[in-house]
Order: structure tokens, then C-alpha cells, then sequence
């Protein structure tokens, strides 16, 4: 089924036409830069700017960068503020005269990840590691997700982990590949004491450079970089609107 998948981030808000049922992309990837004051109207206009984009009439399946609850969006941790406790999706849904569903990008990432990716067939205890303005993580067991678990926000000593090895500190503090790889390290390794995952998948912007840092990781679990790439939240958005409105796509 043809759904049109959104990535709303910190920094740029992705989206493309996804055949929902294979994960494959049918349309170019198109990007618009999140706005700053990144608001609730002002992210819905520029979710709108995309959907004019594709000429797009039906259903929507947007990645937010929030634990969202039931389309209500319940924290804020790179977007505005005011996000918190706004309907995300009667929102979205008002301002493109789309149905709209709303769930959280690390989430939808990890379902493709899990569905078409690294995680396919995999049982046990699996991370999906999102590293981009912040970090985000799904977590499933034997293939059932646990949602909204926003484990970028552990501390590590006094520093929250995406405060501390995100893509966005490296690139701030021009850390090399292999200082900010020793402090993601540090990362993995409270995941690892937290949860003995089976597999750990890194996702987002940096797993495009993985081999660039792996050789830093002191950790006992299978650690891979993600197959969707920075695509896998666009798919997995789609398939969650599958799962949410049926078969009533644009054709």
C-alpha cells in the first residue's frame, strides 16, 4: 500500500512515498528544513510544504521526535516546548487534510529496522541506537516493541547520553570518529549493564560512517549499523499508518 512515511527531526523533516507492505521507497526522498522556533503551527505548515510536495492526498505516517501517547505528544527534548501535550496528530491531520498518525521517530525506525533491516528474524533483546540531533532507541523483545523508551535521556555521571555523544555534540566539538567512538562506547556499555541485549543496531546519520568508529566498542553484544540507514523512520512511519487506516492509501 502506497503511504506517504515523514521523519520529523531536530534539524529537517524527510519524507517520501513508501510501498508499506515491501519498505521499498517509491518516490525521491524530499527534505525541508524544521523550522526554528521548531512550534507546533510552524511544524505543521512545513509537514503541510511536504504533502503539497507529493501532490499527496491520503494517509500520513509521521516519526516525532517525542514519546508520543495516543497521538498527544508527552515530552520535548529538540523541539519546542510547547510541544508537550499537544494532539500531534489532530494537528497534522487538520493541516494537510491527511489522516495523520503520530509516533515516536525511534519507534517507527526500529519497526522497519526489525521488519526489512538488521533486526529481520532476529529474537531476544534488540536496541535500535538512533544517532542524530539527539539519541533514540527502540527496544523489542522476540519482536514485540516496548515503546516510547527514549533511552538517549540516561545519565551518564552528571550528562544526559545524547547531551554527551550525539551527532550533533560531535560535530559541535569537532570530535574525531574515534574520541566521539570511545564516548559512545561509554554509552553502549551502560545499555549493555542495563538490558544484556542480544543485538545492538545503530541507526540514523552515523551509521553510514560505522566503520569509522567500531573498532572503539568494548562491549559483549553484536553491535550493527542499520541496513534502512536514515530511511528506516520515513518506512517505519508508513507502516505504522498501515497498521492505523487500513488499506486506505492514495493509488
Amino acid at each position: 500500500m502506497r503511504i506517504l512515511g515523514v521523519d520529523i527531526g531536530g534539524t529537517g523533516i524527510k519524507g517520501a512515498i513508501v510501498d508499506s507492505i515491501s519498505g521499498e521507497l517509491l518516490s525521491e526522498r524530499h527534505r525541508i528544513p524544521t523550522p526554528q522556533p521548531a512550534t507546533p503551527n510552524a511544524v505543521a505548515d512545513t509537514l503541510k510544504q511536504l504533502v503539497d510536495h507529493f501532490e499527496w492526498r491520503g494517509p500520513v505516517g509521521c516519526g516525532f521526535p517525542a514519546t508520543v501517547h495516543h497521538g498527544v505528544a508527552q515530552t520535548a527534548a529538540n523541539i519546542d516546548k510547547s510541544w508537550i501535550g499537544t494532539n500531534a496528530a489532530a494537528l497534522f491531520s487538520a493541516a494537510t487534510a491527511c489522516n495523520c498518525v503520530v509516533v515516536n521517530d525511534a519507534d517507527a525506525a526500529g519497526v522497519a529496522e526489525m521488519a526489512f533491516g538488521a533486526g529481520q528474524d532476529r529474537s531476544g533483546v534488540v536496541i535500535l541506537i538512533t544517532v542524530g540531533t539527539g539519541i533514540g532507541t527502540a527496544v523489542f523483545v522476540n519482536g514485540e516493541l516496548l515503546p516510547n523508551t527514549e533511552l538517549g535521556h540516561l545519565l551518564l555521571g552528571d550528562t544526559v547520553a545524547e547531551h554527551y555523544a550525539s551527532a550533533r555534540v560531535r560535530e559541535q566539538q569537532d570530535l574525531s570518529w574515534k574520541k566521539w567512538g570511545k564516548r559512545f562506547n561509554t554509552y553502549l556499555q551502560r545499555l549493555e549493564f542495563l538490558f544484556s541485549p542480544d543485538l545492538m543496531i545503530i541507526g540514523g546519520g552515523a551509521s553510514k560512517k560505522f566503520d569509522k568508529y567500531v573498532e572503539q566498542f568494548e562491549v559483549k553484544s553484536e553491535v550493527v549499523p542499520a541496513q534502512g540507514l536514515n530511511q528506516a523512520g520515513i518506512v517505519g512511519a508508513a507502516m505504522y499508518a498501515l497498521h492505523e487506516f487500513g488499506d486506505d492509501s492514495n493509488s
